[in-house]
């Protein structure tokens, strides 16, 4: 469906990583986890995971967006964003998109992963459960080249601080004096953590090299479900 939507705010999050509100004309019911698509043209249509939960979205619809060097693809869609709030004009998106979901009625531990702004995709997962006020353990993995593109660290570390069901892991490539935590490739990250993922629900969102990834080495050296991971890569993959 088709929803014309007024440009509330932009804010840069990180280095080419914007947080864009969007204010639709007409409510849109969609569930955590799924995405949108900004209509750019007639036949040019981009997808956006949507980063506001279901729950609590008060009728915006949250992006973000990394306008990286080079990704004329995304860089484009911020500019008209841009346009839009300046000019107060409309943009058009098509929404909701998406299979792969919160299942909210399983039981399951949940297994939450994240490359880069694959970010915003769990965001608004997570966000619902604890709105929602599930007891399901919840491993939050976020992996990034560097400390800056985690933009989210400190509310993520506070969320887990305040509900014991919630563990945040972030992961970078590159790091730094200051970094702590976990360096190295977060799909192996994982795979040090865990001796078995079965019985998990695992969603991904990432690179669709990543996600294949994920799926081929969770199922064969973890015993996970293929049954219970979830992707929209692996609708192209």
């Amino acid at each position: 469906m088709s929803i014309k939507c007024k440009v509330k705010s932009i804010q840069q999050l990180a280095c080419n990583t914007f947080q864009i509100l969007l204010h639709p004309e007409s409510p849109v019911e969609f569930k955590a986890g799924q995405y949108l698509m900004v209509e750019m043209g007639e036949k040019d249509k981009r997808p956006f995971s949507i980063a506001s939960s279901p729950c609590r979205h008060q009728g915006e619809l949250e992006l973000h967006i990394g306008a990286f060097e080079h990704n004329h693809y995304a860089i484009e869609v911020v500019e008209k964003m841009k346009r839009a709030q300046i000019d107060n004009g409309d943009v058009i998106v098509d929404a909701p998109h998406g299979e792969a979901w919160i299942r909210e009625n399983s039981d399951h531990p949940l297994l939450l992963i994240a490359g880069g702004t694959g970010f915003s995709y769990v965001r608004s997962i997570l966000d619902h459960c604890i709105s929602q006020n599930k007891s399901n353990p919840i491993y939050l993995y976020w992996g990034a080249k560097n400390q800056k593109q985690l933009y989210a660290i400190e509310e993520l570390h506070n969320i887990a601080e305040a509900h014991s069901n919630v563990h945040f892991i972030p992961v970078i490539e590159e790091k730094d004096a200051q970094w702590a935590g976990k360096v190295g490739n977060v799909l192996q990250a994982i795979c040090e953590d865990f001796d078995t993922l079965a019985g998990y629900d695992i969603y991904i969102a990432g690179r669709f090299e990543m996600a294949g990834a994920a799926r081929e080495m969770f199922t064969q050296n973890k015993q996970a479900n293929s049954d219970c991971m979830y992707a929209d890569a692996f609708a192209f993959i």
